[in-house]
């Protein structure tokens, strides 16, 4: 039910974090990937060889969507289908909502919305062609569910992901599409580096995740393997924390 074994899988932004962790879940489930993103993911590609299964990076911009039918193509001229996509890739701006930027909105727009819906038409095109069935798997955030402070696009985009999986699952289910997403809680990566480091901030997450303790990228691999396979196969439109109890709380 959990075997991915002769499927494709597209991930972007999986050069490190959850990224990197979806991608090699979905490799140890048989699934060959397609790594999408600016810069050559060489750990990631390493620690997918050791699966056995194919890969390839696909080196682009995400913050245009210019190039999301080439994506898709390359990624079924290289691999030969695609049946999995993993939205993960995504962007943060920090300032006081009354100084936001017109440039810092579009930035975090254009990469967490704008780029992940046409990606997902493009890839609901070639799985109707191909009729086939497909799984999207939207990467959300705790910000589609809380407001934040001083991430006005981020949380505007994320809010927008959780929607959005919703409108796309009531069009294309009747096309075989399960369209999901995960929102991730707090996980211990790069990104969060400034916050671990913080003293108080840390002792104030930890003291409101009922889990005690940050996310390991590989707390992320059930939840996208589950939704990547036919366990899933009835499940549409959802948005599956994968927080360590942090919303419970």
């Amino acid at each position: 039910m959990f075997d991915l074994t002769g499927k494709t899988a597209l991930v972007t932004g999986a050069n490190t974090g959850l990224g990197q962790g979806m991608a090699i879940a979905l490799a140890k489930a048989g699934a060959d990937i397609a790594l999408i993103g600016r810069s050559a993911p060489t750990d990631t590609l390493a620690q997918i060889a050791k699966t056995g299964v194919k890969s390839h990076s696909i080196l682009t911009d995400l913050s245009t969507a210019d190039n999301v039918e080439s994506i898709v193509a390359e990624a079924v001229s290289e691999l030969g289908r695609a049946d999995i996509l993993v939205n993960n890739a995504g962007i943060i701006k920090r300032n006081e909502a009354i100084d936001f930027t017109p440039d810092e909105w579009d930035a975090v727009m254009n990469v967490n919305l704008r780029t992940l819906f046409f990606l997902s038409q493009a890839f609901a095109k070639h799985v109707v062609a191909e009729k086939q069935s497909g799984k999207i798997i939207n990467i959300a955030s705790m910000l589609t569910f809380q407001g934040g402070i001083r991430v006005p696009s981020y949380t505007a985009s994320k809010s927008g992901v959780g929607g959005l999986t919703k409108a796309l699952a009531n069009e294309w289910a009747k096309h075989g599409i399960n369209v999901n997403a995960i929102a991730p809680g707090y996980f211990a990566t790069n990104n969060t580096a400034a916050l671990q480091a913080d003293e108080q901030r840390n002792k104030e997450i930890l003291g409101r995740i009922p889990a005690g303790r940050w996310g390991h990228p590989d707390d992320m691999g059930g939840a996208v393997v589950f939704l990547a396979s036919a366990a899933s196969d009835y499940v549409q439109g959802i948005t599956l924390p994968v927080d360590g109890g942090w919303l419970s709380r």
